[in-house]
């Protein structure tokens, strides 16, 4: 048995979770609510959990973090239903209990030198911007400006920013109200023809902002990113034109989430060459160059 130290050891805890709240949205999406009070005072933004969605499922399913209180010990997921473990946690109600293991992971890493974070979140990629961006809010000193995709109704009501952001296309106004109560800056991209959300795709938008800076703004652009895997490509060669720093986290399936069984290895481009790295314990926030090549 190896003796070297894994970074993960210690830090993921397994917890008896008490569902608090549980709201369904439009396009079977929900957002959970629970009471998990070691999570909540260790998750940072990027890192997710791994929970039961049912007593009679042996596999757990991982869950990105949106929101936590450390204060309050909750934590907060957004998730969409797509199969048998999700459609049987969109059951579970109030005062219901999880088996939850958490937080898991590594998280994102900004610098103050780049202080234009731009983030860009697609579908169920969407919470760890939303936990990205308040934690930028809560540091002081950043100016993060949210872009939201989504293919099914997004799972908020949507409303006229108040923000105003220089370089949007004419009638882009559609922001997360969330986001509006925090002062911060986001905008909304779809294919659906939603009013005030831009026709098209996130990166569509991302470059029309990125293409109204000067050079001299967008040496202080750094790009964070979570959604599908296309769509994270995308942005990857959209930071890679534009010469930005660019972190990806990274959508796979999972089994044990631990680093144990490794079904969820991705191929990393390291500086001694090709690697395969596991995306529960390695991840699942990696350097966009090392993934898209």
């Amino acid at each position: 048995m190896s003796n070297v130290a894994k970074p993960h050891r210690g830090t993921i805890h397994v917890e008896t979770a008490e569902i608090l709240s549980h709201e369904a949205y439009p396009g079977d999406q929900f957002v959970l609510r629970v009471r998990a009070p070691e999570c909540a005072a260790r998750a940072q933004p990027g890192s997710f959990v791994h929970l039961r969605a049912d007593p009679m499922l042996r596999m757990r399913r991982p869950l990105s973090i949106m929101r936590v209180s450390a204060a309050e010990g909750w934590v907060d997921m957004l998730y969409k239903v797509v199969g048998e473990g999700t459609r049987l946690l969109s059951q579970r109600t109030e005062g219901e209990t999880l088996s939850m293991m958490g937080p898991i992971g590594k998280p994102f890493v900004w610098h103050r030198e780049r202080p234009r974070a731009l983030l860009l979140g697609g579908g169920v990629g969407i919470p760890p911007m939303v936990f990205l961006a308040e934690q930028l809010r809560r540091e002081g000193g950043f100016n993060p400006f949210v872009l939201m995709g989504s293919e099914v109704p997004f799972p908020f009501r949507a409303r006229p920013s108040e923000i105003v952001v220089p370089g949007m296309p004419d009638g882009v106004i559609a922001a997360m109200p969330l986001m509006e109560d925090w002062g911060i800056a986001s905008r909304l991209a779809s294919l659906r023809g939603y009013p005030g959300v831009f026709e098209g795709y996130i990166t569509d938008l991302a470059r029309v902002w990125l293409e109204s800076l000067s050079d001299a703004q967008r040496a202080e652009v750094e790009v964070f990113s979570c959604g599908p895997h296309p769509m994270l490509a995308a942005v990857a060669r959209l930071a890679r034109e534009f010469d930005l720093p660019c972190q990806v986290s990274l959508e796979e399936f999972m089994a044990c989430a631990v680093g144990g069984c490794a079904g969820c290895v991705v191929e990393v481009q390291e500086d001694s060459g090709p690697a395969m790295r596991r995306v529960c314990v390695d991840g699942p926030v990696f350097d966009a160059r090392r993934v898209f090549a």
